[in-house]
């Protein structure tokens, strides 16, 4: 049994101690889109054991409430894929749950078919964590952070943590700061970015996570502006709303990391 250690190691501090730092342009996060071969039956489970909720449209989960103004929830999106190679091994490993017993949550989710990749376990100064994989080989951390409940985090690995966690911060801004003393990441609303050392991952597209989702007010200024700072993009502005309202593009992280922006144009969510 192999141990991944998500939050235990290895983790970047780009401005040193407890700095905190705000950069002056913070996009909202706004999803991760994964793949599996049966989305219908992939949204129920996330449903029925990691608390999510109906999202703003059927192929999507939330994780918590949304009635409008403000920032949209993070969603998790399916999409029909039967050969998705799993997170492991990929530029995005994993995403990670907090949950105030996360035994008990353990258990739960292996009688749900999830596998264990490391038990329960402290990391020393943090808290406790552990790692399980669900059904369609998505990578999901657990961890029991009392003041952080819910969703929490996406995990990457990449061959440079500091020059990644840069890109980001250039690219879609975030908060600076650092978990407990000890983890330094970026934050987007309520969830965390986190950035680990990891040489030879595969790109993310055709993973259990195909990639992920920030949501800017407006696509063309944000396109304009990524441009500016010699971001790839894979996808230019699509110039109509697709059928759920929506405006997108495609950008390339660091690492092959696949990124969606989406320009909410309207908003199905009921």
């Amino acid at each position: 049994m192999r141990v991944l250690p998500v939050l235990g190691s290895v983790l970047v501090v780009l401005f040193g101690g407890s700095v905190r730092a705000q950069a002056p342009r913070t996009l909202a996060y706004d999803h991760v889109h994964m793949a599996a071969p049966d989305p219908e039956k992939a949204l129920d489970w996330y449903k029925k054991n990691l608390g999510g909720i109906a999202g703003e449209s059927a192929e999507r989960v939330a994780f918590e409430s949304w009635t409008g103004g403000g920032a949209r929830p993070v969603q998790f999106l399916f999409i029909k894929a039967p050969d998705a190679s799993p997170s492991e091994g990929s530029v995005i490993d994993g995403v990670g749950f907090s949950f105030p017993d996360i035994q008990a949550k353990l258990e739960q989710l292996e009688a749900a078919g999830a596998t264990v990749r490391a038990p329960v376990h402290d990391v020393p100064g943090l808290w406790k964590q552990a790692v399980v994989v669900d059904p369609w080989g998505v990578n999901i951390e657990l961890v029991e952070d009392r003041d952080h409940l819910g969703f929490h985090h996406i995990a990457l690995r990449v061959p440079n943590p500091e020059e990644s966690l840069k890109w980001y911060m250039t690219a879609f801004g975030g908060e600076r700061t650092t978990l407990r003393g000890r983890v330094d990441a970026l934050k987007y609303g309520g969830m965390y970015l986190i950035v680990l050392k990891g040489d030879g991952k595969a790109p993310s597209r055709g993973r259990a996570i195909d990639h992920l989702g920030w949501g800017p007010a407006s696509i063309d200024a944000t396109a304009a502006d990524l441009k500016g700072k010699s971001v790839t993009f894979t996808a230019e502005p699509q110039p109509k709303p697709n059928a759920n309202g929506h405006r997108t593009a495609y950008v390339e992280g660091p690492g092959g990391v696949r990124i969606e922006l989406v320009e909410h144009m309207a908003c199905l969510w009921k």
